[in-house]
């Protein structure tokens, strides 16, 4: 008898024919810059792990302490049984360290945005979305129900003028602070005085940024002295943080209202008490360790020079440890992807949807635990096999 799924089988062939296919393989990370992939340690320029933390000794002491503690699970959602002594502390700790009122935790960074973009929006309102956010921030838009309008990357005249057709209903602007695929900052000035001057909510995902910009490493927002601003800042803890999880932190009524309103809050299980306790340490670690940001920005640095002087063209904007070459085709971005991993560094291919047609790429992400010569050595090989 014929299937309704007998379509499947045809679609991953064409996939494949477009150099589109997604194959998992099997990663080992070993810190320090390093993995392991079919048993060959490579140099690790995959990792969204900017500070090294996710396998450093003391997180990975604090969560074994916190799961002797309170066990492996976190039982039920926050608002049931969810919130145990180590989700208290995270949320306090990451108030501080944000200089915020009150922080919320989530699962995840993709479900912080989903529901709290659902939380202020809906089908009355209009929500102005940047073309290449991350698509947690796309997915809540579209969940929301309300107008959706999206503007060119960072094209400040079209949001203008999509602000200024907008009358009734709440309006809400999304955008990543650094945007994880193109590696450059949003500019947040320029759409805040937009959002100020049409009434509208501005709401920041700060994930790739949390940990590196900004003085105390708060991010973009902190980064361009928006703090004051009633932004709402949503982060995860899953990138510089090295653990797990999203959240969001503002002012108490703000935070309040989110633990109220947001549906992948309310209903989704807590994150356990290994993850926040090894979450705090991070945040513990960040606070006293600035000269991981200022290694981290030399050695990007470093890299953009090193393909200037190679001339290897890479995104202009870049301006963070994420560096994307361009390479337009996705079948050529898999070859040379693959001509990398032979010759020992582990620099992941992106090609759509995850980015445009026609923009497939290399994501080089560095760490503070790269060397210098770890940089050199990459550039002098990527020269070679383009």
């Amino acid at each position: 008898m014929p299937s309704p799924l007998d379509w499947i089988p045809d679609e991953l062939n064409r996939l494949r024919e477009e150099s589109l296919f997604r194959e998992t393989r099997l990663v080992t990370p070993l810190g320090n810059g390093r993995c392991e992939i079919d048993n060959r340690e490579l140099i690790d320029f995959g990792s969204n792990d900017y500070l090294d933390l996710a396998t450093s000794e003391s997180l990975k002491s604090a969560a074994a302490t916190a799961i002797q503690a309170y066990g492996v699970g976190a039982r039920a959602s926050a608002l049931v049984s969810g919130r145990h002594p180590e989700y208290e502390r995270l949320c306090r700790a990451l108030a501080v360290f944000e200089g915020a009122e009150e922080a919320l935790l989530f699962p995840t960074g993709y479900m912080a945005n989903v529901g709290t973009i659902n939380a202020l929006i809906g089908p009355n309102d209009t929500v102005f979305c940047d073309r290449l956010n991350h698509a947690s921030l796309v997915d809540g838009c579209r969940l929301s129900r309300a107008r959706f309008r999206i503007y060119p990357h960072a094209d400040m005249s079209v949001l203008e003028r999509e602000l200024s057709k907008t009358e009734s209903g709440r309006k809400l602007i999304v955008t990543d602070g650094l945007f994880s695929m193109d590696g450059d900052l949003a500019p947040l000035p320029e759409i805040w005085s937009l959002a100020e001057h049409h009434n509208a909510m501005l709401l920041v995902d700060e994930a790739h940024a949390t940990g590196i910009f900004g003085e105390h490493g708060r991010g973009s927002v902190e980064h361009f002295g928006l703090e004051k601003k009633p932004v709402v800042r949503v982060g995860t803890l899953s990138k510089a943080n090295g653990c797990l999880g999203g959240f969001v932190t503002g002012t108490q009524a703000l935070i309040d209202y989110l633990r109220n309103k947001a549906g992948t809050q309310i209903y989704a299980t807590g994150l356990p008490a290994g993850i926040c306790a090894a979450a705090s340490a991070a945040i513990q670690h960040i606070e006293k360790h600035p000269e991981q940001r200022t290694r981290l920005r030399g050695l990007s640095d470093l890299l953009r020079s090193l393909f200037r002087r190679n001339e290897i063209l890479f995104a202009a904007g870049s301006c963070g440890p994420i560096v994307p070459v361009i390479l337009h085709d996705p079948g050529r971005a898999v070859t040379v992807s693959g001509e990398l991993h032979d010759a020992g560094f582990f620099v992941p291919s992106i090609r759509p949807p995850t980015v445009p047609a026609g923009t497939s790429r290399l994501r080089i992400t560095i760490s503070s635990a790269h060397t210098e010569e770890d940089i050199r050595s990459l550039v002098s090989k990527l020269r070679d096999v383009l």
